[in-house]
């Protein structure tokens, strides 16, 4: 096991213990062949919506172009716990570095952001499109698809670097043992040498912020939406437009369901079970079925990929 050296006024740490999901050798092999194989059909299935979209010239919209960028944002989401967490699989020590456990605490929660901030964009889009038609293509122009991206990327990864500094500049006492499969706001904290109910204040205050103010902008433009829908005279025109939003409606409920009952609420509140398959669901979970929802209930995501599919083979 990693050796802690500690000093008289405060330790000097060298890394954490990821427990991970405890299990005998046999069980630790399961679940590092199923998270493999999980973790490659979500690269697969993100993947080739990328591929699809650059593909087939019909998609060069600015909706697919999102979507294309969203699933560019699932992989790399994903890659920040999953190949560490197959890594700890197969360790005996399970320890990771405190430079590594940092670095994943800050590009998970910076790729997190990014997606409530892309949801948002997302909501606007199908705003405009199905509230505003005849200004559509002048409103949402390239320009501003790319502009609407590079924000996106530029909030997500600005949102934390501030409260992720201050938790790594805190001293660490105990056994600097994390009862879960990353490094997360929660167990760093309840590891602190003294309790810092400011920062546990200040964590919960930009985490509800993160989480509320896209989710309410994502919420204002569907009720629009549904204003706007709920007045189209055919039964078949509002068909079609319920369909455009309905996989981007379900991948909210799936991600913003699962992570307001996580980080709402002060996160010690959860017990370390409660805590791993909640993350586990919102961090794995959802982007490896968030491919298969928007290519089932889109007809033209649909047709894309088996066209791009069909090519290929």
């Amino acid at each position: 096991m990693k050796t802690f050296h500690t000093s008289s006024n405060s330790s000097t740490i060298t890394g954490f213990i990821l427990l991970g999901f405890p299990s005998p050798r046999e069980g630790q092999i399961f679940l590092f062949v199923l998270f493999s194989a999980v973790y490659l059909l979500t690269l697969t299935g993100n993947a080739s919506i990328i591929c699809a979209v650059c593909w087939d010239q019909r998609l060069h919209t600015p909706m697919y172009i999102l979507l294309a960028n969203f699933s560019f944002l699932e992989i790399w989401y994903v890659t920040s716990t999953v190949p560490n967490m197959l890594a700890n699989f197969l360790s005996d020590t399970k320890v990771i570095s405190f430079s590594g456990c940092f670095l994943q605490f800050y590009f998970f929660f910076s790729l997190g952001s990014t997606e409530c901030f892309f949801l948002a964009v997302m909501a606007f889009d199908r705003y405009l499109a199905i509230c505003r038609p005849l200004h559509y293509p002048s409103i949402m122009t390239r320009r501003l698809c790319t502009n609407l991206i590079v924000s996106c990327w530029m909030l997500g990864f600005l949102w934390f670097p501030v409260p992720i500094i201050i938790i790594s500049q805190m001293s660490f006492c105990g056994p600097r043992i994390i009862d879960h499969f990353l490094c997360d706001a929660g167990p760093l904290l309840a590891l602190t040498c003294s309790r810092a109910p400011v920062m546990e204040f200040f964590w919960t205050t930009i985490m509800s912020l993160l989480l509320f103010i896209p989710f309410l902008f994502i919420m204002m433009s569907y009720v629009l939406v549904l204003r706007s829908v709920l007045k189209v005279p055919s039964v078949a025109g509002r068909r079609k437009a319920f369909s455009t939003c309905g996989s981007h409606v379900t991948v909210v409920s799936l991600f913003y369901c699962s992570v307001m009952v996580m980080y709402v609420n002060p996160t010690s509140e959860h017990e370390a079970g409660t805590q791993k398959l909640i993350t586990l669901f919102y961090s794995v979970g959802t982007p490896l079925i968030n491919p298969v929802i928007y290519s089932l209930r889109n007809k033209d995501m649909k047709n894309a990929l088996q066209k791009f599919l069909g090519t290929q083979i």
